[in-house]
């Protein structure tokens, strides 16, 4: 049996997110292939060893005494528990980060595990840096012809000349603009602006949550969603909508976990063409940026117009019960018990280019 260590919570602002994403992991793998070990993260960055799933569920994981301690050697490959100054080592055959955000899929947990030699689940750590800063996603999907959303980038200490950086804005974009930590998930920190007064206040708010901040032309459509699954050989799902609630201004963090009224649709119907468009779009964004193992690829399907234009890249998406991207892999015949097997097997290959590591 291997040792498989889950990874949840986190510092950043989708910390409870996360736990509900490990939950539904942790339920799915197979306890007869792993033993694993639930570790936790507190939002003040607390490594803790979790007893049980109903631990995570309840919140009381928080208050375990067991320290959980990953150690950065490579030719040891272990997690250290300490409790009552007792230290317990675990060989971890391989990680399975269950983490959003900042920390979790920017690519620094993911140097961690290098570090340690140890197989993870999902992108490395250039796929996931890059994925997760919005501005450095859009730079390089324009080296790849695929439509985007046009943008302005501003750094949080331009903001000390608001005037230079609101007129900059609007002399390339037109009102109204949506405004983007470039380094935040489920969007933290998101606003649309209207007017100038509107942008400067959103201004401050996305510097709240990073120092580079995005903003861009707002593009009236719908909003889809395409899974993409692989290391060498990469798959593409089919096509998810989301249907926003009609009090939502748009697809935010409280739409997306706290609006019962928020909806997802699989296999909406799309004009002749554009679901093939966005797979093959996701797929070659996702090989762009060097991703491995999962990736949530989002596109709007503009109105008037039919075109589909990139969104953003999500290379560690939600594992929820309303998440989209289990969602999408189960209407493929993929459960979520199966698609966690998958995950696992791929972190395990991640460095073999054989057909059968990716079958």
């Amino acid at each position: 049996m291997k040792n498989l260590m889950l990874v949840f919570g986190g510092q950043s602002s989708e910390h409870e997110v996360s736990c509900v994403s490990a939950t539904t992991i942790a339920k799915a793998i197979d306890k007869e292939k792993y033993q694993v070990y639930l570790v936790g993260i507190t939002k003040e960055g607390n490594w803790l060893l979790v007893d049980s799933i109903e631990d995570m569920q309840s919140g009381e994981w928080r208050k375990s005494k067991k320290q959980a301690i990953l150690s950065a050697d490579a030719t040891r490959k272990e997690l250290l528990i300490v409790e009552d100054e007792k230290i317990t080592r675990v060989k971890i055959d391989v990680a399975f980060p269950a983490l959003h955000g900042l920390y979790g899929e920017d690519g620094t947990i993911q140097g961690l595990f290098e570090l340690a030699g140890i197989p993870y689940v999902g992108c490395g750590v250039l796929a996931s840096a890059v994925s997760m800063d919005k501005v450095y996603t859009k730079i390089i999907v324009d080296t790849l012809g695929i439509a985007q959303a046009q943008f302005v980038d501003v750094r949080k200490e331009e903001l000390a000349k608001m005037d230079e950086v609101l007129d900059r804005v609007e002399e390339k974009l037109s009102y109204p603009v949506f405004v983007k930590p470039s380094n935040a998930g489920s969007s933290c920190g998101v606003t649309k602006a209207e007017n100038r007064a509107a942008l400067t206040e959103s201004l401050r708010i996305a510097a709240q949550h990073d120092r580079k901040i995005l903003v861009e032309e707002t593009i009236v459509g719908r909003e889809l969603e395409c899974a993409v699954l692989g290391n060498h050989q990469v798959d593409a799902s089919g096509v998810g909508e989301i249907l926003a609630a009609e009090d939502a201004a748009f697809y935010d963090y409280d739409a997306k976990y706290n609006n019962a009224a928020s909806k997802t649709v699989i296999g909406p119907e799309l004009p002749e063409g554009k679901e093939e468009e966005i797979r093959e779009s996701a797929k070659r964004i996702f090989k762009a940026v060097d991703g491995m193992g999962l990736a949530r690829v989002d596109f709007f399907l503009e109105n008037g117009t039919n075109r589909v234009v990139f969104n953003e890249l999500n290379t560690l998406p939600g594992f929820t019960s309303i998440s989209m991207y289990p969602m999408l892999w189960k209407d493929k015949g993929l459960s979520v018990e199966a698609l966690v097997e998958r995950l696992i097997s791929l972190a395990e290959h991640r460095f073999f280019t054989e057909d059968c590591c990716d079958k």
